[in-house]
């Protein structure tokens, strides 16, 4: 055996390996060494004790690493056998706590791309091998689980939340798998396997522990799926029938639920559990041993909750009178359902559904009483019916009356006093007649429930399926019509295309991975091919990584010739800054003065600004306009819409008074949108004019880097010119005129400011420029250039 020094230095070297090689034949070579550390499988070599080693110390971190390398080009290589070989095998074979963990906060950390699909993928493969039932059972094993109570309560929380966790990580494409109904009754079953292994091992003089799974069944109950126990009920109830080791095991599972959830589980077990025998059974003397169990069941579920059928009140009270050790607690049950039943102030305040609760309680404890505990309890009961039914009585509430006097009568009747039994004449209604049948019928309850208990128990219903042919058998035809291939027409082949290993990214984070790690040329192509689309698909995920795709792009270098690459790459940065402007505007501006940056890529965030301020400032496409009437027709007010403004009735009746003459119609009403541009103007202009007179150590605006501010001048121009009507118009052309560095493109954009900016704030507010840009006009343009400039302002 390898001491654990070399095992860590192999697993290392293998770790290593795998996360900076991009040679595919090594990281092979890495990954079936490390599956020898695995317990199944073709590569499996180690030793108990190097396994051993190698789950305790190194398994979360491979995990981790393969995790990591989810976007990696050797992952794509890999065959799909030697996927499911040397990837998924990883997860399912190690230990199965560990793997769960990996995988639930993989899925929770990545963002919606194919990487999160495998993880997916890998987490419905876990729960189809029965690898819950491996980890509860691993949990069973020995007297106690080492680990920390932080680790087992994260573990607890993930087992016990995953519907809910994957349904806010994959809606609305959410998996069946993964719904409540089918993972509990899934988890249901795990259950059961696990306390089958653990019975098996007692019996073999083994050494269990049921914490983790009470923990796990209490938290399950706690967070209200309590439905877990449809299917997990009647499995302990036939199992603890005639075997004494399956009903320690169920004792001993309820004893160690912590008190915190305790309630939740007795009250979910009541519920489901077919008579009392069968609670006694799962439960044992629970209520004797555990006050929050003593607490829920002899008080809270009978006093103070009201929403139980009877048949829970049946199950819970001959649960407490068939044991001579609970037998005590039915006693105490009685007398507090008496003093509650004989009190005036609880008839009072009540509800009759509690009133009539109680009735059912009461009734039911006096037929499971014996004849001597009957005759020595005599009094108390005496006195409960006549004070009780003196409360009763004395109610205005008709119902309540009824209720005391059909209770009175039952009293009476168990307690054989035929010298003075009561009897009265109770008209009913039929609603209420049949409440009546269902309290005089508790009497002979106890009797007909220990019949049902010595009787066998219903056998489950299994349901079957068959498989059958989904279409007709195919006809048996001779040899030489299978044989001949005269008949056979060539297959239309021109529209094929080349296969290729990659296939395209679905997701956006696919297209920041694959730009970023792959050294493929056909995935960065594709990768590049897709961006846009994603992008404009799915605005929301591309808010998250807009930043930093865009500063992907910025730098992307065109290694492989890519076909149309800067038409690719501008388009996909245009998508960017118009799905998520701000952010992205800001880091475009900000770089646009930074160091290292080439002529061309500044040039290339000009014109990125430059046509996603054309595209927001573009009206969105209209979905359709309502047909227009003739011009000629006079329209009538309907009588019945009455306008609660005054100034629509005088306009209504203008118009319904009013003819128009002429052959044309009349124009078409235009539909003001909202300019998108005019809210995030600032964040594209403004930047730009901050630091063009700072020359750099690799960019000289103002020196030899002229043919960039000619640029520069020119999209700010444009920049000014969309931005018309807008609010931050005004300030936007004051900053515009005092930015007058020369060239032609000045002309651009003092034009686009005479244009854009309202009338009243020109001579307002920029008079001082006006003058001044009057007189610097007058020595560079032409006069019939003036009267045009003019002719335009005056248009628009």
């Amino acid at each position: 055996d390898k001491p654990a020094l070399l095992v860590r230095l192999e697993v290392n070297r293998c770790i290593r390996t795998i996360s900076t090689s991009r040679d595919a034949v090594e990281v092979v070579a890495s990954l079936r060494t490390l599956a020898g550390y695995l317990p199944d499988g073709p590569h499996a070599r180690a030793s108990a004790s190097e396994r051993e080693e190698f789950d305790r110390a190194h398994y979360t971190m491979v995990l981790k690493v393969l995790v990591g390398g989810l976007h990696a080009d050797w992952r794509q290589r890999l065959t799909s056998a030697e996927h499911t070989e040397l990837w998924g095998a990883f997860f399912l074979q190690g230990p199965p706590d560990q793997a769960l963990l990996v995988i639930m906060d993989c899925i929770g950390t990545i963002g919606q791309s194919s990487g999160q699909d495998k993880m997916v993928d890998i987490l419905e493969l876990y729960l189809q091998n029965g690898r819950v039932g491996a980890l509860l059972w691993s949990r069973c094993q020995g007297p106690g689980s080492p680990d920390s109570p932080q680790l087992r309560e994260t573990l607890l929380g993930r087992m016990v939340s995953l519907p809910d966790l994957m349904a806010n990580r994959l809606y609305p494409h959410n998996r069946p798998l993964f719904l409540s109904a089918q993972y509990y009754s899934l988890l249901a079953q795990e259950f059961k396997f696990a306390l089958d292994k653990t019975c098996k091992a007692l019996k073999d003089g083994q050494d269990c522990s049921l914490r983790f799974v009470a923990q796990l069944l209490g938290k399950t109950c706690v967070q209200g799926h309590k439905h877990l126990f449809k299917d997990l009920v009647p499995h302990l109830s036939a199992s603890t029938r005639s075997d004494m080791v399956w009903q320690r095991v169920c004792w001993r599972l309820m004893e160690d639920i912590p008190d915190r959830w305790m309630e939740s589980v007795v009250t979910g077990l009541v519920q489901v559990v077919t008579g009392p025998a069968a609670l006694a059974r799962i439960l044992g003397n629970l209520v004797v041993k555990n006050k929050k169990s003593q607490f829920v069941l002899t008080h809270k579920l009978l006093l103070l909750q009201y929403k139980y059928e009877t048949c829970v009140l049946r199950t819970l009270l001959g649960y407490l009178a068939q044991d001579r050790e609970r037998r005590p607690l039915l006693i105490q049950v009685l007398r507090a359902l008496c003093q509650a039943w004989s009190s005036s102030s609880s008839v009072r305040h009540t509800p009759v559904e509690q009133q009539l609760y109680l009735s059912r309680a009461l009734l039911l404890c006096v037929s499971l009483l014996s004849e001597a505990e009957l005759q020595e309890l005599r009094a108390e009961l005496m006195q409960c019916m006549l004070g009780g039914m003196q409360c009763h009585l004395d109610s205005n509430v008709v119902r309540i009356r009824r209720i005391g006097m059909v209770v009175g009568e039952c009293l009476s009747s168990r307690l054989n006093t035929q010298e003075a039994r009561l009897k009265f004449e109770v008209h009913c209604c039929p609603v209420f007649h049949s409440i009546v049948i269902l309290l005089l019928d508790t009497l002979q309850i106890s009797h007909c429930s220990k019949d049902k208990e010595m009787g066998s128990p219903e056998e489950p219903v299994t349901l079957t399926s068959h498989l059958e042919s989904q279409g007709p058998p195919a006809d048996k035809g001779s040899d030489s019509e299978l044989d001949s291939d005269d008949e056979l027409t060539p297959y239309d082949m021109s529209d094929d295309r080349e296969m290729t290993k990659s296939a395209p990214p679905r997701y956006i984070r696919d297209c920041l991975e694959g730009l970023i790690f792959s050294e493929d040329p056909t995935r960065v192509e594709l990768s590049l091919q897709a961006a846009e689309g994603l992008v404009r698909k799915n605005p929301s995920a591309a808010r998250e990584v807009s930043v930093e795709l865009t500063k992907v792009l910025l730098h992307l270098e065109d290694k492989y010739s890519t076909p149309s690459f800067l038409a690719l790459r501008q388009a996909a940065m245009v998508a960017l800054a118009v799905v998520d402007s701000i952010p992205v505007a800001e880091y475009l501006t900000t770089e646009f003065y930074s160091v290292n940056y080439s002529l061309r890529q500044r040039m290339d965030i000009l014109e990125v600004l430059a046509l996603s301020a054309q595209e927001l400032s573009k009206p969105i496409a209209e979905q359709g306009r309502p047909s227009l009437p003739p011009s000629a027709a006079v329209t009538l007010v309907d009588p019945q819409s009455v306008p609660s403004n005054w100034r629509q009735v005088v306009e209504q009746r203008i118009q319904s008074k009013t003819r128009r003459f002429g052959k044309s119609g009349a124009p078409a009403p235009v539909t003001a949108t909202p300019n998108r541009y005019a809210s995030v103007a600032g964040f594209f202009f403004f930047p730009l004019l901050q630091s063009y007179d700072r020359p750099q150590v690799t960019f000289d605006l103002l020196g030899s880097d002229h043919l960039v501010l000619g640029r520069l001048v020119h999209t700010l121009g444009l920049l000014m010119h969309l931005a018309v009507n807008a609010p931050v118009a005004t300030q936007m052309g004051r900053s515009l005129l005092d930015f007058v560095p020369g060239g032609s493109g000045v002309l651009f954009s003092v034009c686009a400011v005479f244009l854009s900016m309202p009338g009243q704030c020109l001579l307002a507010e920029l008079s001082d420029h006006l003058l001044e840009t009057r007189a610097w006009l007058a020595g560079k343009i032409p006069p019939s250039a003036v009267l045009l400039l003019t002719k335009l302002r005056s248009q628009n």
